[in-house]
């Protein structure tokens, strides 16, 4: 199989399109925060901390819903239906968040983004890792983490663009008052429409999952779809290899049961905890407080919707560090730098708010912490779940790690505020510092190397160590 003339134009094609769930994933998550200035004084929550936060952190219960219904719809209807159904509410979400004039409204139509996000994050690296060669499959799954990103950069960039320019002395009545408080930040979320729209109409052109089109026993199309991609003997290889991992147990229907299996359990319990970490360690509170977290450092209204910009720009840089690594260095070794390297700047970035330092210092601390963020726990986190999890079991169990996920998220966000408050931004920070370095312990532990290997030999080598040390445990106790 090593001389496999792989075609690169439509793997990159479906990665593209199917990706474009993580483009609007990243937009529709990150869009809220350079609108924050603006909708909290039009709907006047600015004084309202616990409002505050639940607008902030709302799409994540949507989110959470997203990733619970991921798994019986990934299971029932394959990933590219579901997409299409994201990609709808999407649409619905940006045009009626943007349109509403009272707060209650705007919090449903986030939620019903927060469906779509739940149900992309789950589904779109699903399916780039069911298409993707085992030896690019890393790369390949990377571009749902880059879509994120440029999602994410899109967002920050049409935010800065969209908003008028505010002076430093102007008041906040004048703002609310101004074109931004009332319109602008209207503006921010209907830019979502057009990403939405054409990520809707080309998932019709895309072909469902060749692993799930096996599942349902529609084998003679699997293997079209795998013929495409590899050719003919390539396809009747992997088709091959789907059909003995499913053989057994393709008619029996999925139930609590199989997590608590021996061999799978440990599995699942590393997926939960890769994406737990991968929320608490704290990098996306950057983004979506950047505004608490720049006018802290000293910077105004105007300067930290710059700066956002910039740290969207190194996100993207580091994505492709990321891209380039992931099946060289692999991924076990890319989790450890990023959890480590977190730990430090963390450390560090609390001690200069302790200090009291403000400005480039601070803004230099944050553009390390989002680069080593971004080349390590941001896409590596999902390349991890999208392979470990057997194939029979892997829309179900990525929905639960997925639901772990932003369950974390949703706590994240809506502690912040809190914790902020608390224990102000050093404490917060070094808060984070120690989860990086229980990350980084867990990881070092529990984590085996995937790179290189498809997703059967991954699903035989883990359920067989699993095997083994359940045989060794049991040995050691008579």
């Amino acid at each position: 199989m090593e001389n496999t003339k792989f075609n690169f134009t439509y793997l990159l094609f479906l990665a593209l399109v199917s990706a474009m769930g993580g483009f609007l994933f990243g937009y529709d998550w990150v869009v809220i925060g350079g609108a924050k200035p603006f909708y909290e004084l039009y709907f006047e929550i600015d004084s309202l901390p616990s409002l505050q936060g639940w607008a902030m952190s709302s799409a994540l219960v949507g989110c959470i819903l997203g990733a619970i219904l991921s798994g019986f719809v990934a299971d029932k209807y394959g990933r590219k239906i579901p997409l299409i159904f994201a990609a709808a509410l999407f649409s619905l979400s940006a045009f009626g968040t943007g349109y509403v004039d009272e707060f209650t409204p705007f919090i449903i139509y986030r939620l019903i983004g927060g469906l779509g996000i739940g149900l992309a994050s789950t589904l779109s690296p699903m399916y780039i890792a069911e298409i993707a060669p085992a030896k690019y499959r890393g790369q390949f799954v990377a571009i749902n983490q880059l879509t994120i990103v440029i999602g994410i950069l899109a967002a920050q960039i049409a935010n800065y663009l969209i908003a008028e320019p505010i002076p430093e002395t102007l008041s906040s009545a004048d703002i609310l008052q101004s074109w931004n408080g009332q319109v602008g930040w209207r503006y921010m979320f209907w830019a979502e429409l057009i990403p939405a729209g054409a990520f809707f109409l080309l998932m019709f052109f895309v072909p469902k999952s060749p692993r799930f089109l096996v599942k349902i026993n529609e084998h003679r199309t699997a293997e079209k779809v795998l013929g495409k991609i590899g050719g003919l003997q390539y396809a009747e290889k992997e088709l091959q290899n789907i059909q003995l991992t499913l053989k057994q147990n393709n008619k029996r229907k999925i139930n609590l049961s199989d997590f608590r299996d021996t061999k799978v359990k440990p599995i699942l319990i590393i997926g939960i905890v890769l994406a737990i970490f991968q929320q608490w360690c704290g990098i996306n509170i950057i983004f979506n407080y950047a505004e608490e977290i720049f006018t802290a450092a000293g910077y105004s209204v105007g300067d930290m919707l710059f700066n956002i910009v910039i740290t969207g720009s190194v996100n993207l840089i580091f994505t492709f560090v990321a891209m380039r690594t992931v099946d060289s260095w692999g991924r076990r070794k890319l989790m450890l730098i990023g959890s480590i390297g977190l730990a430090v700047v963390y450390a560090i970035l609390g001690g200069a708010y302790y200090l009291q330092f403000t400005g480039w210092p601070v803004l230099l601390l944050v553009i390390i912490a989002i680069g080593i963020y971004a080349m390590s726990l941001a896409p590596i986190t999902w390349v991890v779940l999208s392979e470990i999890f057997p194939n029979r079991l892997r829309g179900a169990a990525m929905s639960i790690a997925t639901f772990s996920l932003w369950v974390a998220s949703f706590i994240l966000t809506f502690t912040f505020p809190i914790l902020n408050n608390a224990l102000g931004a050093s404490g917060t920070f070094w808060v984070y510092s120690g989860i990086c370095l229980f990350g980084f312990l867990f990881i070092r532990k529990n984590l085996p190397e995937t790179k290189g290997k498809s997703l059967e030999e991954i699903e035989i080598e883990l359920t067989n160590k699993q095997s083994d040390k359940t045989r060794l445990e049991t040995l050691n106790e008579l």
